[in-house]
């Protein structure tokens, strides 16, 4: 279409701005937000030098390891504030928290300022760790919002480049600092900051417009994410075999660099596509569409024109004076747009949370204490950074599948997200204990089941947070949900874990007629040290499956019906007043044009 001349740049410039200021473009900005969002997971890489450099023992390292989580998951504040500001404030905040928190961290590894006290060092890795539920607020849950009909697909991708991003910083960390791991502290403080900032003003709320292949355009960005996802694990699986120097590490992240960066293909076919259809508009070529069809009189443009006005019916419904606390315990039915109040008493709300403050709270145990477990069980230094990148690939894995598969399954068959929430809590219980039982080489397998079905919980918990309770108080209510991660870590990994840890390495120094250094770490050697542990998060996450089965029966009616009828109505709506004023537009040019002659 772009030729040369005046119109050719005239045309190339409004396809860039096309681009610049399409939802797809969005789309891809989140997806590399996210590709760095995701600094959490890697704890088990770094806190070996915190725990060393800073001498603490394991119930100190699980603490700080709790904070983390809670720091992360925890996002009612980013919630409120994505409800009253604009998501680039939300994304702006969190850039800010993720380079103090994290520098702050690094420079006392590297003990460039005086040694912190543990409740400093607590406090750091937990604002640090906040920006992230800032990055997931201001990007994931805007995306949401913007493909109300493709919300399980959105979380699935979305938190599959999360999934992915401890694998991607890894390469990444490889190629700029090689071995240096106090340095991957400074990388995770700056990286996912410079991204944010580089994005602040493509994340917005956008009129939601039906697209034909929406779904096949997230389909196409899948197939991509699964292609880095591959050339990922292929590296991870050399790496642990073969020596890289820093410049074949270099080399790598490149390929990483140009797989992140393939989606924009994607966005700028999709792009021109809506491009060239509103030029064709604008040229008049939409009389093909409107042609044997009844031309609307100016009395019904007028009142095709009415709906525009329409955003919010169900407020004019409720009494205006009436206090919010008087209606939690009387909600809407479900589907509706609840307030915050009536989702968080709601028994729904309660049996969801129960479940993954089970089921995420234990797998998240296990993949914090992956540097652990590798060393009490014997496995070699390298294989470390394999069990992190194995989690981290079938972290993502669990996440798109969960999303992709299950919005598949209940458009197709009606199947309830929830029945697919309680089979991943019966599939980690496999993963548990192959750790608990100290299966050879289990841990590989026990990273790649723990990482799927740590992945695979999110995404279900997110989207059936919005299908029970509706999107107009979604930015709260998502972040009120992850807070079942903190939780969870608390009573499983601070309380149960690193006890039952420093008590067996207490006993077996006793054995050896030691006794315990104050400024030396504690360290404890074979399979009884997390045994006991991970059969008590077995139970657990068992009960936390039984929990969901009663989710699933009290949902079953209404994962039968239809229920993303409503979004279609209002988009339908939405693109009949659309259509109404194109028509009325060119209706008055045919006139002024029959005027004039």
């Amino acid at each position: 279409m772009a030729g040369s001349g005046p119109r050719g740049w005239a045309d190339t410039k409004s396809l860039t701005l096309q681009v610049l200021n399409g939802r797809w473009f969005m789309v891809f900005a989140c997806l590399l937000i996210m590709s760095a969002a995701g600094a959490t997971y890697m704890f088990a890489l770094y806190s070996p030098d915190i725990k060393k450099v800073l001498a603490y023992d394991q119930s100190t390292l699980n603490l700080l390891s709790f904070f983390k989580d809670l720091g992360s998951n925890v996002g009612i504040l980013s919630g409120l504030l994505n409800e009253i500001t604009p998501p680039w404030v939300v994304l702006f905040v969190g850039a800010v928290l993720n380079l103090l928190g994290y520098v702050m961290i690094w420079l006392s590894v590297t003990k460039k300022i005086a040694r912190p006290k543990v409740w400093q060092m607590c406090l750091y890795i937990c604002i640090g760790a906040n920006s992230q539920s800032f990055a997931n607020t201001g990007s994931l849950v805007t995306c949401v919002k913007n493909f109300p009909e493709s919300r399980g697909v959105v979380l699935g991708l979305l938190k599959g480049y999360v999934g992915l991003s401890g694998a991607i910083i890894t390469q990444m960390y490889f190629a700029f600092y090689y071995n240096d791991t106090k340095s991957l502290i400074l990388l995770i403080g700056w990286l996912p900051a410079a991204i944010s900032f580089a994005f602040l003003r493509t994340i917005r709320i956008m009129k939601v417009i039906r697209q034909s292949n929406e779904v096949q355009v997230f389909y196409n960005m899948l197939y991509i994410s699964l292609g880095l996802a591959g050339f990922l694990m292929i590296m991870i699986i050399v790496e642990n075999r073969v020596n890289f120097t820093q410049q074949e590490y270099g080399a790598s992240t490149a390929m990483v660099l140009f797989l992140l960066a393939l989606p924009v293909v994607v966005v700028v076919i999709e792009e021109y596509k809506l491009w060239e259809r509103k030029q064709l508009e604008m040229n008049g070529d939409v009389k093909i569409v409107t042609e044997k069809t009844v031309v609307p009189t100016e009395e019904q443009l007028e009142v095709s024109k009415e709906p525009v006005i329409y955003e919010t019916p169900e407020s004019t419904e409720e009494p205006p004076s009436q206090s919010c606390w008087k209606t939690c315990f009387r909600p809407p039915n479900r589907g509706e747009d609840y307030t915050i109040l009536q989702a968080l008493f709601s028994i729904d709300m309660l049996i969801l949370f129960m479940a993954c403050i089970c089921g995420v709270g234990g797998t998240l145990t296990a993949i914090d204490n992956l540097g652990q477990i590798g060393t009490s069980l014997g496995y070699p230094t390298r294989s470390r950074k394999t069990f992190v990148g194995l989690v981290s690939i079938w972290n993502y894995l669990g996440r798109v599948v969960a999303g992709f598969v299950s919005e598949f399954l209940l458009k197709r068959y009606k199947f309830p997200r929830p029945l697919i929430l309680t089979l991943t809590l019966f599939v980690s219980c496999f993963g548990h204990l192959l750790i608990a039982f100290n299966v050879k080489n289990g841990l590989y397998l026990a990273s790649v089941i723990i990482g799927f079905c740590f992945g695979a919980q999110w995404p279900l918990l997110f989207a059936i947070i919005s299908e029970l309770f509706g999107l107009k108080y979604y930015s709260t209510l998502y972040n009120f949900g992850s807070a079942a991660s903190p939780v969870g870590l608390y009573l499983l990994n601070v309380k149960l874990t690193g006890h039952v840890y420093d008590k067996e390495a207490m006993k077996q120094l006793v054995a050896k007629g030691l006794t315990r250094n104050k400024d030396e770490e504690l360290t404890c050697f074979g399979g009884e040290c997390f045994k006991l542990s991970f059969i008590i998060i077995t139970a657990a996450t068992f009960f936390g499956a039984l929990v969901s089965l009663i989710l699933v029966m009290r949902t079953r009616k209404f994962y039968q019906s239809d229920i993303y009828k409503k979004f279609r109505e209002e988009a339908d709506k939405a693109a009949e007043t659309e259509m109404a004023m194109a028509r009325n537009g060119v209706t008055n040019g045919h006139n002024q044009t029959n005027g004039r002659s």
